[in-house]
C-alpha cells in the first residue's frame, strides 16, 4: 500500500505563494530549481508528507510530451496557461521502487508513462548545499484532463527531510486527506485502488474514501461537497474531475486561528476545524482539522 507523499500546488508567482503559506503558519524550505524549467518551495510535515508550491521558472527548458513519456513541466505550464489556472495540479504517492510501480500500474490497466529521474540541489537549514534525487512514475486517466498522478521514490531522503523544516507555528502534523471533486465519483474507484495499491475503500452513493499508508484519498460529488464546503469553493468540472481540497491535521486548531487572524486571512470555522477558501489559497481549498491519533 502506498501513502500520500506530496501535493503539487501550481502557482503563477512562487514568492507570493511562499508568503501566503508562511502567513498560514507554515515553515517553508528555500526556493529550489529543477533542471526542466520549474522551481519549488516545500512545506515538510512531521508525518513525512509535504506540500510542493510549484511555478514555471524557465519555459525554454520545458520539454514537449512524447509518446509514452509525461512532461512534468509541460503539464504544469499548460495547467497555468490554458486552464484551470492556479490550483492543486498533481497528487503524489510514495514509492520504494519506481520500476515495480510501473509494473503494478500496467497490471492494474492504468494509463502509464515511463519513469523519469532527476536530481537537484537542496539547501539545508545550516546553509549546506546537498544533492537530492528522485524517480517518478506517472499515471493518468483519460477523463482527468486537469489532474495527474505519480509516485515518487527518493534516493537521498537523509538530505531531504530535516526536522527544522517540519515544525510549524500552526502546529501542522501531516496530510490527513485529499479531496477530488467529480460528477461521477464511483467511476474512478478502480483507478484510485490501482494507484494506491489497496482495496481498503469505503463507498456510498455519491463517493468513496480510500485509506492509504499515509492519509486518505476521497472522491466526492458536488452534492457531498456542499455538505462540507460552500458551493462557491467548488472548482469548475467542465474538463473533468478536479483535485479540489486537502486537509491538514494539526495539534492545535487555535494556533491556526491565531495565524489566520494575525494575517487577516479569510476563514470559515467548522466544528472540526477551519477552512481557507480557494480564491485566497491559490486555487485550492485548505482545511485544518484537529489531529485524530486513532
Amino acid at each position: 500500500m502506498r501513502g500520500i507523499d506530496h501535493l503539487v500546488l501550481c502557482v503563477e508567482d512562487l514568492e507570493a505563494a511562499r508568503k501566503f503559506y508562511a502567513a498560514l503558519g507554515f515553515n517553508l524550505t528555500p526556493t529550489a530549481h529543477h533542471p526542466f524549467g520549474t522551481a519549488n518551495s516545500l512545506v515538510q510535515l512531521a508525518d513525512f508528507s509535504f506540500l510542493e508550491l510549484l511555478a514555471v521558472e524557465d519555459a525554454s527548458k520545458i520539454s514537449a510530451p512524447e509518446p509514452g513519456h509525461f512532461s512534468f513541466g509541460g503539464y504544469n505550464r499548460q495547467f497555468i496557461d490554458e486552464g484551470p489556472g492556479e490550483g492543486f495540479s498533481m497528487l503524489v504517492l510514495d514509492s520504494l521502487d519506481a520500476a515495480a510501480d510501473l509494473t503494478e500500474f500496467k497490471a492494474a490497466e492504468l494509463g502509464t508513462h515511463e519513469p523519469f529521474g532527476f536530481s537537484r540541489a537542496a539547501l539545508l537549514p545550516d546553509g549546506e548545499e546537498v544533492t537530492v534525487s528522485f524517480s517518478l512514475t506517472f499515471v493518468t486517466h483519460p477523463d482527468m484532463a486537469q489532474a495527474a498522478f505519480f509516485t515518487c521514490q527518493q534516493h537521498a531522503p537523509e538530505h531531504f527531510w530535516k526536522a527544522d523544516y517540519q515544525r510549524h507555528a500552526n502546529t501542522a502534523l501531516g496530510t490527513a486527506e485529499i479531496i477530488m471533486l467529480a460528477d461521477q465519483p464511483l467511476k474512478y474507484t478502480k483507478f484510485y485502488q490501482g494507484f494506491a495499491g489497496t482495496d481498503d475503500v469505503t463507498a456510498w452513493d455519491e463517493g468513496f474514501t480510500l485509506k492509504t499508508g499515509r492519509g486518505s484519498l476521497s472522491v466526492i460529488s458536488p452534492n457531498d461537497w456542499r455538505v462540507h464546503f460552500p458551493a462557491s469553493f467548488a472548482p469548475d468540472l467542465d474538463q473533468g474531475p478536479r483535485l479540489a481540497a486537502f486537509r491538514i491535521a494539526v495539534d492545535d486548531v487555535e494556533s491556526v486561528q491565531e495565524c489566520l487572524r494575525a494575517n487577516d486571512i479569510t476563514r470559515l470555522n467548522y466544528g472540526r476545524g477551519v477552512a481557507v477558501p480557494p480564491n485566497e489559497a491559490f486555487g485550492v481549498t485548505i482545511e485544518f482539522v484537529a489531529n485524530d491519533p486513532g
